[in-house]
């Protein structure tokens, strides 16, 4: 038979419930079988009850705020193992189970390897110093003193820290020092902030475990990492396979773990990963030092967390600096930034998608008979100076630059963040580059006066990063780039002509002319065009 007890606590006391068999409630009301007449008790809470099989449940009465076991709210019938704690609002009860008969069992240690503990990390902080010191024998203060000294000199050594090797170096140190059951030590981290646990380092007391360390992961209990990211709670398992809420997962299985801790990386504003460690044994002991190896395990996590959280903002500007050194080849600052806030370069890639937007070639006039005349330097000083100086125009109506392609300009409006007014973004891009360059040509920019002409076409395209793992490009593709390309053969020198597409979406478009209908190789149709003289 097993007897149930409750240890509440009051104030600076502890009181100890006894709990007879039968349907024990507890509730605000006098009637209840525990009466709590505290804030966010509801009238009939909880209740608790024996089931034939000898086992103690605990079932929820549809309480206002939920009755929760460790932390962990209760939705139906759940079992009650020694050294729960059920807690009601803000009374907390824990739950002492004890054996008059002893179970036939070949265990080493009956019912220990059963032993689950469950806490949250704020209630672990700074009680294995209170728990050791509590001893009184020299033998654990000096315990005690060594496992603070060797934190205060692994939060200095951490500080200084540039990499997330030398982090784990001086967590491995500590906890195979100390943890003498641990075999296996793991590092996760959160690294993409999208709730998703990446390995970072792997490592075991022993050159023999260290081989089967997967890189994968595999040999990691996920579901057991996982409780302890999302629900930001510490675990300590001395026998994994016995605990249902673990024994059938198939890490814990095909790798035999037996005993697991694991603790969130947690600075008190947010969970930045898991340290994770098991052993292949059943750690028996912990039914005496579990919980201050357990608080010592997550007092270490705690320093680590700050670490990994300098760790990952470091890696976090480096990345962001990498992509925005990149994506300036081809967008404005303000652009640029916008997407770096957004976040919407995964893998510092901008994903293909389907954009509606309008398309700008520009090329100079009569480039082949000037390139004749001018070395290979010397073309190369044009092109770049010309250039740098349309692209400001471009970028001025927040246009992105798609490539050179010889002496033409390739740029388009409304990628990667939409515009609705893209075509007359891309009219005006073109209008301010003919009257800069006009006023280029004044000021003799150049050996010899320098003319554009500029097609424009709107229409949808996809857009986005296009290439090999080697080499990555920024592109638009489609039919409404390949009218655009053509567009420009027949618009006038110094002018700039737009598809009947682009037209009809223009704001105003009385400005512009039909210039008549033309026929362009490889479009299987006539095709309007219409010009403005954009600065005449």
């Amino acid at each position: 038979m097993t007897e149930l007890k409750l240890r509440l606590k009051e104030g600076s006391n502890d009181k100890v419930v006894n709990v007879p068999e039968g349907t024990f409630t507890i509730g605000r009301l006098p009637e209840c079988e525990l009466y709590l007449p505290f804030g966010g008790i509801s009238r009939y809470h909880a209740r608790l009850l024996k089931i034939p099989e000898g086992q103690w449940i605990i079932e929820d009465l549809g309480s206002k705020n939920g009755t929760h076991v460790n932390n962990q709210l209760v939705t139906a019938a759940q079992p009650l193992c020694h050294g729960d704690v059920i807690w009601l609002g803000n009374i907390s009860l824990q739950v002492i189970l004890k054996e008059d008969i002893q179970p036939l069992t070949l265990a080493k240690s009956p019912g220990i390897e059963q032993r689950t503990i469950l806490r949250n990390v704020q209630q672990l902080q700074e009680r294995w110093i209170e728990a050791e010191g509590k001893e009184g024998s020299t033998k654990n203060k000096d315990k005690t003193i060594a496992r603070l000294k060797d934190l205060v000199d692994i939060a200095k050594n951490l500080s200084a820290a540039a990499s997330i090797e030398e982090i784990f170096l001086q967590v491995k140190k500590v906890v195979f020092r100390y943890l003498n059951s641990i075999d296996r030590l793991a590092l996760l981290i959160n690294v993409k902030d999208g709730g998703k646990l990446e390995l970072i380092s792997a490592a075991a007391r022993s050159k023999y475990e260290q081989k089967d360390l997967a890189a994968d992961g595999s040999w990691i209990s996920s579901s057991i990492c996982q409780k302890v990211f999302a629900e930001k709670v510490a675990i300590q398992i001395a026998d994994a396979q016995k605990d249902e809420r673990f024994a059938s997962e198939h890490s814990i299985l095909a790798n035999d773990i037996r005993s697991a801790m694991a603790v969130p990386l947690w600075d008190e504003n947010k969970v930045v990963g898991v340290l994770y460690a098991d052993a292949h044994l059943s750690s028996y002991h912990w039914e005496e030092a579990g919980e201050q190896e357990l608080s010592f395990f997550s007092a270490l996590a705690n320093i680590v967390a700050s670490s990994v959280q300098r760790w990952l903002l470091a890696e976090k500007l480096k990345s962001e600096e990498i992509i925005r050194q990149r994506l300036e080849r081809y967008h404005s600052p303000a652009v640029v930034q916008q997407l770096i806030e957004l976040g919407a370069l995964p893998d510092g890639r901008l994903p293909p998608k389907e954009c509606e937007i309008s398309i700008l070639f520009a090329d100079i006039v009569g480039f082949t008979a000037i390139s004749e005349r001018l070395t290979p330097t010397e073309i190369a000083e044009m092109l770049n100076k010309l250039f740098e100086e349309m692209l400001q125009e471009v970028f001025t109506y927040g246009g992105t630059l798609d490539k050179y392609i010889g002496d033409c300009i390739m740029t388009f409006f409304g990628a990667p963040e939409p515009q609705p007014d893209h075509a007359d973004r891309a009219v005006a891009a073109a209008q301010a580059m003919l009257i800069r360059l006009e006023n280029l040509n004044a000021k003799n920019f150049w050996h010899q006066p320098l003319q554009l002409r500029i097609g424009i076409n709107s229409g949808k395209a996809v857009v986005g990063d296009v290439g090999s793992s080697q080499r990555v490009e920024y592109t638009a593709l489609g039919a409404t780039i390949n009218l655009a390309s053509r567009l420009e053969s027949v618009c006038p020198p110094g002018e700039c002509v737009v598809s009947e597409t682009t037209y009809q979406i223009l704001k105003s478009n009385s400005a512009f002319y039909e210039m008549g209908e033309y026929r362009f190789k490889g479009i299987d149709r006539l095709v309007k065009v219409y010009q403005t003289k954009m600065h005449g």
